[in-house]
């Protein structure tokens, strides 16, 4: 059962990536196909697209007349050319949106890490504050108490008060570096 669910869907899948195309003919029918709409299809009829988006389609060949003269096909192709200065021009609209809109996302990025930073200094500043007191309370030679694992205040010997002094010239000499 669930390898005909697979299946299944493996199909539906397979057929909507073929069928990248889609517009309304010109009787009122939905069409699916994997290449584009003839030119006489409507820009407005055309529902999708590959890569979803409605970008203007390339300028179909001017089949020339059998009584026409060479010369009428450059009219004809020159006129096949105008319209791509229109498209470039609202290409080029989409991609100064695009800009604007990756300039913006780059300036909240850099608010963000500027804010970050100055949450982090802020933190240094204030860690730097308190072990320099505590280190002039070290200097000082003033007796200094702990809490220990039973929450009796105990008075910091010899050793421990080396330990300590080392640990506090530590965080002195990263957070105040400056």
């Amino acid at each position: 059962m669930h390898k005909i669910l697979l299946l299944a869907v493996a199909c539906t899948w397979a057929m909507g990536a073929a069928a990248q195309w889609q517009w309304i003919d010109k009787d009122g029918r939905k069409v699916f196909s994997d290449r584009p709409p003839p030119a006489d299809i409507q820009e407005k009829n055309i529902l999708k697209q590959p890569g979803g988006s409605l970008p203007a389609r390339p300028a179909p060949a001017a089949a020339a007349a059998p009584g026409d003269a060479p010369t009428a096909t450059a009219p004809a192709t020159a006129a096949a050319a105008a319209p791509k200065p229109a498209a470039s021009a609202a290409g080029s609209g989409k991609d100064k949106e695009l800009e604007e809109k990756k300039a913006q996302a780059e300036a909240a990025e850099a608010a963000k890490k500027k804010a970050e930073d100055e949450k982090i200094a802020k933190t240094k500043a204030e860690n730097c504050t308190r072990a320099r007191a505590a280190k002039a309370a070290f200097d000082a030679g003033k007796p200094i108490t702990q809490t220990n694992a039973q929450g009796e205040r105990i008075f910091l010997d010899g050793t421990a008060r080396a330990a300590e002094a080392k640990r506090i010239d530590g965080i002195v000499a990263s957070d105040c570096a400056r």
